[in-house]
């Protein structure tokens, strides 16, 4: 029986019988071989069509995109392009008045640099456009336009960001006249000749130069001078004013082209006026601002309205050498206080509830030890946010920058020194003036 077993199992496991041939394909049935399929079958495959559920798929395709300006630019351009051809086709479709935008942003110094580059960025200066996007970026750091007084005759322009002098030369200026600057505004600076008659308007970067017409009203005696200007206005038209201390005064329009005289002092102002002439006239919108004193105090005129105002305010004690300020709509007061041998630069701020004059900072007490004991005298050059004060003795000369917003302390360097590194030339007079190559006398 176990033989038998044993003969059943090898006959159904025999390899003869697992062994068996396949059976025959279906003739309804068609198998391709990859491998050995043809061209020519494919082509006549394609050419035979699609089938429905291809095209369903297709018609679910999103639209075609359309491609922005540049990639359509870079796909015309030659595939062999190197990359100065790609640069190029780039900066051919850059819009213009993104040029101009980025231009009105840069430094002054870096401007003028940059209109040796073409004819048409030198172009810029006359564009009205170009004109809009310089008003609508923020002023920054004011220069200084100022005069020795040993080379009276010329004048020379401190960046103080770049810490340099500049020596501008202003042809048009009378060459035999004495002329001093008395204001700025909007980039330009105001001269008045030292006989007190003729003034004169000139942008000391780019020299657009306009003398005023003469005064109907001849003023012999010396006078204080403000100046306005409106940024915001398409023709960028300015003001002029200028106060004698007998209550005479005058205001030049630069659109009218006139000076006119808008009335009389109001009777309420003591006359004569005893301005202080050391202390520059302060604007913050159209309202001028001057001081006098006897009685010591401020007398404000707005041009817009016409309208005088004044205010008796003392001047802090044992103060000297002072002269007024402005810094972010501000009133400010810089002086050099003296008490005993000490002497130090002192800034007031100007209270307008109680109309009394407020410390709010004071030269660092190391440099204050250099003035012990010297009779130290004091000239501020410029008073719109930054102030460039020229202190002075037989023994020294320093001159020294003063940022009211920050409240920094900054010596000028002495191979700064104007002009030519001499450093006993103290500065006589000099303006604050916002560097801008678009102002036009």
């Amino acid at each position: 029986m176990l033989r038998q077993l044993l003969r059943d199992f090898c006959h159904l496991y025999s390899p003869d019988r697992c062994s068996h041939p396949p059976p025959p394909p279906d003739p309804r049935w068609c198998f391709l071989d990859i491998n050995e399929i043809s061209t020519e079958y494919c082509g006549a495959l394609m050419a035979a069509g699609k089938s429905r559920s291809c095209k369903t798929l297709e018609s679910c395709k999103p639209p075609p995109s359309k491609k922005p300006k540049k990639e359509r630019n870079l796909s015309k351009a030659p595939e062999n392009a190197g990359l100065d051809e790609v640069l190029e086709h780039i900066w051919k479709e850059f819009p213009e008045d993104l040029f101009e935008a980025v231009i009105a942003r840069l430094p002054v110094a870096t401007f003028f640099r940059f209109r040796t580059v073409c004819r048409k960025w030198n172009s810029l200066l006359y564009s009205q456009t170009f004109y809009e996007q310089c008003c609508q970026v923020q002023q920054g750091c004011p220069w200084f336009y100022t005069i020795s007084h040993e080379n009276i005759s010329s004048g020379a322009i401190y960046d103080p960001l770049s810490k340099k002098w500049h020596h501008p030369t202003i042809p048009f200026l009378p060459a035999k006249i004495v002329v001093l600057p008395v204001a700025s505004a909007g980039g330009l600076v105001c001269f008045l000749d030292i006989g007190h008659r003729n003034f004169y308007v000139c942008n000391p970067l780019t020299k657009s130069f306009k003398e005023l017409p003469a005064r109907s009203v001849r003023v012999w005696s010396q006078v204080a001078v403000g100046m306005v200007s409106d940024r915001r206005s398409a023709k960028g038209g300015y003001k002029i004013m200028w106060l004698g201390c007998d209550g005479d005064y005058g205001v030049y329009d630069s659109i009218k082209n006139v000076w006119c005289h808008p009335g009389n002092m109001p009777p309420n102002i003591r006359l004569p006026l005893s301005l202080n002439f050391k202390s520059q006239a302060i604007s913050i919108g159209s309202v001028m601002y001057f001081m006098r004193s006897d009685p010591e105090g401020i007398i404000a005129y707005d041009m817009a309205t016409c309208l005088w105002k004044q205010f008796i305010i003392p001047c802090p004690p044992q103060v000297a050498d002072h002269a007024l300020a402005e810094c972010r709509g501000r009133i400010m007061l810089v002086g050099l206080l003296s008490k005993n041998a000490a002497t130090c630069v002192c800034v007031w701020e100007l209270q307008r509830m109680t109309l009394l004059w407020k410390e709010v900072d004071r030269m660092p007490n190391v440099w204050c030890l250099e003035f012990y004991g010297r009779h130290i005298r004091m000239t501020c050059l410029g008073n719109k946010g930054l102030l460039l004060l020229s202190l002075r003795s037989k023994q020294m000369n320093r001159l020294v920058v003063y940022n009211m917003s920050t409240r920094e302390w900054t010596k000028v360097p002495p191979a700064c020194t104007f002009p030519h590194g001499r450093k006993r030339q103290w500065m006589a007079c000099g303006t604050a003036f916002q560097p801008c190559a678009t102002a036009v006398a």
